[in-house]
């Protein structure tokens, strides 16, 4: 297991490497869980919030001219 998991560093550190030699930069961030049940939730709530808005419509129509089909 512990071989596996060592030439899996390596390639991770070499492709870094790599990157790094390219001009890129590694970065990390946190984002939302769009899987819990608290996101859920709370974009149901958004999504209701915007359909029930007197500017439903032309919030709507806005979403559909940006939106590809």
């Amino acid at each position: 297991m512990s071989s596996s998991k060592n030439l899996a560093g390596n390639k991770q550190r070499s492709q870094r490497k790599r990157r790094g030699q390219q001009g890129m930069r590694l970065i990390k961030i946190w984002v939302p869980d769009v899987e819990s049940p608290e996101f859920a939730r709370e974009a149901r709530c958004q999504s209701l919030a915007v359909a029930r808005s007197k500017g439903e419509k032309d919030n709507q129509d806005f979403i559909d001219s940006i939106s590809e089909f």
